[in-house]
């Protein structure tokens, strides 16, 4: 079935290659349906092949860099700017055909992909290769990258980003989060790169192997405070030295690339892009209570030395406030798509369970819970859409995602327990996945970075 013309909409405009939007996520969606992945998964124990041991202990190095990026583009020039998403007119969140189309590719990514993987990859703290190949062959590295550097649309794509950030969350929450740590890392570059950097850094990921990269702002410190890091970057005559620690990055191990987050001694917080291999940066494992299968990391900066043009975006504090945002706006997305899996996986058990003769789901106080559940994930999608709408509209959305955010962390999280209550002894156990669900969706409110849309 051929696709319609028609104007471009908030997905955005045509692909390289001649198609619109509408086109690729057809073509991507044929793509997934014939890969090999599927099948291979279904056999395949990553469990017994983890690239590192869940005890901090068992794994420790120096990062070591996968690749050279050669210096291009001009050096202080502004780089590419995606526009503003289309307006169009109406209080309507009901999303466009060609997102919805693109949603419908994620959402069998995550059915048939990350779903039965999430056990595994769960036990073995790290996402299958398979299964970030999968993210890969349908672009999702490049999502919001404009189509002019190589990208899918010229336009914000933060109301797409939810979306799919949602639909891939209802896979399992962890390796949505594997799949698309090197995108935030693309989008990043798109948001606030200069045309050096856009020039040098983006060609890694919009080719047939996406690099592999992370987003490091969380810091391991008590009651921490994204806004107020403890890591340092000192002016010199020829750039910045960073000393500091990182901690819960995703993908840490095998990322080619790092944007760190620091504060300067003007007092200012910046990003900073680091390369891996640089002297001073170390890496090791860092599994924590959720989130596992991101393969998450902690990085040591011990005098990192980065020239002036190093920084992304401004030096002002802006850019480092909006990617913490736009980065609490991608764990809301995510908070809703699991809060959904919880939803959906209890719903039928309680219909079916039966005690005293009945399926539990008679007794008032279990109903009554799962209606709960339903309105606060109803309220925490709204809340998750409209900021989503308003940041690719290029408003300001603080107090939007403020309020998402304050939302997500913490129904989020009772969506969680209660599905584990709801459950009794089943959701104790892991032979149902709820318990880690509740796991995963406790790191609402502590993870910052990793993820941005």
């Amino acid at each position: 079935m051929s696709a319609p013309s028609r104007p471009s909409t908030t997905f955005g405009v045509s692909s390289r290659d001649g198609r619109d939007p509408l086109g690729y996520a057809v073509a991507a969606m044929n793509k997934l349906a014939q890969s090999e992945l599927l099948d291979r998964l279904g056999i395949r124990k990553h469990a017994e092949r983890a690239v590192f041991t869940v005890t901090r202990g068992g794994f420790r190095t120096a990062t070591t860099a996968g690749r050279a990026f050669a210096g291009a583009g001009k050096r202080g020039r502004p780089g590419t700017r995606p526009g503003a998403a289309s307006a169009r007119g109406v209080f309507d969140l009901t999303p466009t055909e060609d997102q919805q189309l693109l949603v419908d590719v994620v959402t069998e990514l995550a059915t048939e992909v990350l779903r039965p993987a999430a056990a595994d990859a769960d036990t073995a703290c790290a996402t299958p290769p398979e299964v970030l190949a999968a993210g890969n062959e349908i672009g999702l590295p490049i999502l919001g990258v404009p189509e002019s550097l190589g990208g899918l649309s010229d336009e914000r794509t933060a109301m797409t980003g939810t979306l799919v950030a949602e639909a891939l969350s209802r896979g399992d929450l962890g390796i949505a989060v594997a799949t698309l740590a090197n995108g935030s890392v693309a989008t990043a570059l798109s948001l606030w790169g200069t045309d050096e950097q856009q020039a040098t850094y983006l060609p890694a990921f919009t080719g047939d192997q996406p690099a592999a990269a992370s987003l490091a702002l969380t810091e391991p410190t008590v009651l921490f405070d994204a806004l107020e890091p403890a890591t340092t970057a000192t002016t010199t005559a020829d750039g910045y030295v960073l000393d500091g620690v990182k901690s819960l990055v995703p993908r840490g191990a095998d990322a080619e690339l790092f944007v760190v987050g620091a504060r300067l001694d003007t007092g200012a917080n910046a990003l900073f892009l680091v390369e891996a291999g640089v002297d001073g940066l170390d890496v090791e494992g860092d599994p924590a209570m959720g989130v596992r299968a991101a393969s998450l990391t902690r990085l040591s900066l011990t005098d990192v030395r980065v020239p002036t043009h190093a920084v992304l975006g401004s030096d002002d504090g802006a850019t480092y406030a909006e990617c913490v945002r736009l980065s609490r706006l991608a764990w809301c997305a995510l908070a809703v798509g699991t809060g959904q899996a919880v939803l959906d996986h209890v719903t039928p058990y309680v219909k079916e369970r039966e005690a005293f003769g009945e399926p539990v789901a008679h007794r008032q106080s279990v109903a009554f819970m799962v209606a709960d559940m339903a309105i606060e994930l109803q309220a925490m999608r709204l809340l998750t859409y409209k900021a989503a709408a308003r940041v690719a509209a290029g408003k300001d959305a603080s107090r939007e995602i403020g309020l998402a955010r304050h939302l997500c962390a913490s129904k989020g999280m009772k969506i969680g327990l209660d599905g584990v209550q709801l459950l009794g002894g089943h959701g104790f156990v892991k032979e149902h996945p709820v318990e880690r669900w509740y796991r995963d969706l406790r790191a609402i409110g502590v993870m910052e970075g990793g993820v941005l849309v």
